[in-house]
């Protein structure tokens, strides 16, 4: 799945202004103002949403993001898909473009950490306590575990990883309902469509339809790390300047109240 949205001042201000006939000077924006494009993993739209909208209203500038799985977006840039800035949801997909030195390494960082769990529809009754095999199968009890694609979505990934750990992968991977990203699967969830689910511990917090059923255990899987960097291709001022903004402590707050870690915080 994948989300763009747009924070557009001058367009809208020229429409305005063509109403009124006023039509002088409405052909081109402002000289000063930029257009930054990010690719971000999907499990970032609430707080990035918020923190580069602060930033866009005090600098000036535009912002465009585009949302989906990791892979998704990795493989976009690879194909030459424009785009100023890169967030992943696991280090593999950063690994992906800077190999074929598609990113600027100087400007590349973890950003954020976060946890994996396991939801229901918030009226479900379960309960499991996530341990080695424990009783996934049963839980579903003929039902699909909503995941994102577990060969190449992070939380995906993280999820198949983990449950290889706990073995159950072997009794489960016949009732998963692979979606295209993280937020697909957290939908499916919430729609009573599955049961149960696997996604990061934000993507719960932003969705008031399901709860947590438990926490997967840290030393399950890799370790979760969302890195950042400007793409190779990006020569926008803006874009540096929102990369700082949002690797400092200014922009912490947006993430922290999502249920991120911060893991690389500037002045």
């Amino acid at each position: 799945m994948l989300w763009t949205r747009r924070t557009i001042i001058a367009a809208a201000s020229c429409s305005l202004l063509a109403l009124t006939g006023a039509l002088t000077g409405c052909g081109d924006a402002p000289s000063d103002e930029h257009e930054v494009t990010i690719f971000a993993a999907a499990s970032l739209k609430n707080a990035l949403d918020e923190a580069t909208d602060d930033w866009a209203k005090k600098s000036g500038n535009n912002v465009t993001i585009s949302y989906a799985g990791s892979a998704t977006l990795a493989k976009q840039i690879g194909q030459g898909a424009p785009a100023d800035l890169f967030i992943s949801a696991n280090i593999k997909w950063m690994d992906y473009l800077a190999e074929r030195s598609l990113i600027d390494e100087a400007t590349r960082s973890n950003l954020l950490g976060n946890r994996l769990v396991l939801i229901a529809p918030k009226d479900s009754d379960v309960i499991l306590k996530i341990a080695p095999g424990f009783d996934l199968a049963g839980a579903l009890d003929g039902g699909k575990l909503a995941m994102a694609n577990s060969d190449a979505v992070p939380a995906g990934i993280y999820g198949k990883e983990a449950l290889g750990t706990l073995n159950v992968w072997n009794k489960v991977h016949d009732h998963i309902a692979q979606a295209q990203d993280v937020r697909a699967a957290l939908a499916l969830v919430s729609r009573g469509e599955a049961p149960l689910g696997i996604v990061y511990q934000t993507d719960a917090a932003a969705d008031s339809n399901v709860r947590v059923v438990d926490i997967f255990p840290q030393d399950t899987h890799e370790t979760i790390a969302y890195p950042i960097a400007l793409l190779s291709i990006s020569n926008d001022k803006a874009a540096k300047e929102l990369l700082g903004f949002l690797t400092s402590k200014a922009a912490a707050p947006y993430f922290v109240e999502q249920g991120f870690t911060m893991l690389n915080q500037g002045d």
